[in-house]
């Protein structure tokens, strides 16, 4: 049974909303407890439902029916309220906030362990589909980027829980990247806004699809996460929606 330290700032879901999301996050704190003590206190504004510590022990905030004040400014597929539609794990890691040129912490297995048990039990709860299991970053691209690209979101789909697809190798060859323009910038775009991606449709590559392409590829095209579009990241993006489509989505 999971601990308890609840939590004081949520609210109702729009229209008493069922969740459709699970959404994975890193605290970005150097303490687990001070993280922890920080989503449950009044003074922070935020809250999640679930927190997992390192060594895997897990804590309930809120209960699942509760409006957790977790996603912030964010969006998928048009949707803007991502908390009434979410159910949000914060995952004890520091994260990015380790600093610029210094190697993300890894996330424990015993922590892995208890986010896949913890994941198996709110998607069958809720009947949350693989592809709406989502990062931080998935629905706040650059404004958020956790869980990060040092999460391992292979091992948690090839343990049942997610959407992925092996992606493509890196190679040498034509891209899209900031400051293009043209239909197959407007082709990209389109195929990201129709996995989920909260992005403008304008067949220009600017600022904002360059943040995109950088948080698609910090969940599935982890190698390299620089925000051009190659043919590696292109690729991938095709074989997911394909496999989207092969299912009958």
């Amino acid at each position: 049974m999971n601990e308890v330290c609840p939590a004081v700032n949520f609210g109702v879901r729009r229209d008493n909303a069922a969740p459709d999301i699970l959404l994975l996050h890193y605290t970005g704190m150097d303490s687990a407890q001070g993280a922890l003590d920080w989503l449950c206190c009044e003074e922070s504004g935020v809250s999640c439902h679930y927190f997992v510590f390192e060594d895997g022990r897990t804590v309930q905030l809120l209960p699942e029916e509760a409006r957790a004040h977790h996603a912030g400014v964010s969006s998928w597929h048009g949707d803007t309220d991502i908390n009434s539609r979410s159910i949000g794990v914060e995952i004890a890691n520091a994260g990015h906030s380790v600093g610029e040129g210094v190697a993300l912490p890894d996330f424990p297995q015993a922590q892995m362990d208890a986010v896949l048990a913890l994941s198996k039990e709110v998607v069958a709860r809720h009947r949350i589909v693989p592809q709406n299991v989502l990062g931080h970053s998935d629905v706040a691209p650059g404004r958020k980027l956790d869980p990060g690209e040092n999460f391992d979101w292979a091992w948690l789909a090839n343990n049942g829980i997610g959407h992925w697809i092996e992606p493509t190798a890196l190679a040498t060859g034509s891209f899209f990247q900031r400051g293009d323009v043209g239909e197959p910038v407007e082709a990209l775009q389109t195929l990201l806004a129709l996995y989920g991606y909260g992005i403008e449709i304008s067949g220009q590559f600017d600022e904002r699809t360059e943040t995109v392409v950088a948080a698609f590829q910090r969940h599935f095209r982890p190698q390299k996460v620089d925000g051009v579009a190659d043919y590696s990241t292109i690729d991938t993006l095709h074989k997911l929606l394909k496999s989207l489509e092969d299912a009958g989505v």
